[in-house]
């Protein structure tokens, strides 16, 4: 039983990651994390992420214990290269290519358990969004039309009357009143006294 990750666009050149891979290629998982805490390179948090991520989906979908894996393959890619440049004497420009690179893993059995097929995992029907909610959701949203019928303000009342803002009495107000122009921070200008 084979298990594949693959981890993309990493921000590091492929000769940086391959001084990392090249020292756990062939190990037994746990020997491999625990030499890469001890590895002094930046490249080295995209990989433990890759080899944890590729235990992970083993334990989970192939339920496979982690002390059963050991990584088969790893490999290094070019991934894609960002062109950029940086001024120099004498009005040159030099280019300064950012390169990426691409991971991919396999980890293999050590003892073979004969499980050959993923889980499945049961996917449930799409929930429709036009038409009438049937069954449960029908009565919730027959209670809570109830609801908003029965907290309405009656006709009439405090729909009517018309909501003064303190803040907008002043001559300067912050708030737009009915009625009334208001021109904001060139209006407020041009009411000020010169002095």
């Amino acid at each position: 039983m084979e298990i594949k990750a693959k981890a993309k666009h990493i921000r590091m050149s492929p000769r940086k990651v391959r001084l990392v891979v090249d020292a756990v290629r062939g190990k037994e998982v746990g020997a491999a994390l625990s030499q890469l805490q001890f590895i002094n390179k930046l490249a080295v948090k995209p990989i433990i992420k890759l080899v944890n991520s590729a235990i992970a989906s083993a334990e989970h979908n192939f339920e496979i214990e982690k002390n059963n894996l050991y990584i088969k393959a790893i490999r290094v890619d070019e991934g894609s290269t960002l062109h950029r440049w940086t001024p120099k004497a004498h009005g040159r420009a030099t280019p300064i290519r950012k390169r990426a690179s691409h991971v991919s893993l396999v980890l293999a059995e050590i003892k073979e358990s004969g499980k050959k097929e993923a889980k499945k995992q049961k996917i449930e029907a799409p929930i429709k969004l036009d038409g009438q909610p049937k069954g449960e959701d029908s009565v919730k949203v027959k209670e809570a039309k109830k609801e908003k019928e029965i907290s309405a303000p009656p006709a009439g009342g405090e729909k009517d009357k018309q909501i003064v803002d303190p803040r907008g009495e002043g001559r300067g107000g912050h708030t737009k009143i009915e009625g009334k122009s208001h021109k904001g921070f060139v209006g407020k200008m041009f009411r000020r006294k010169s002095g």
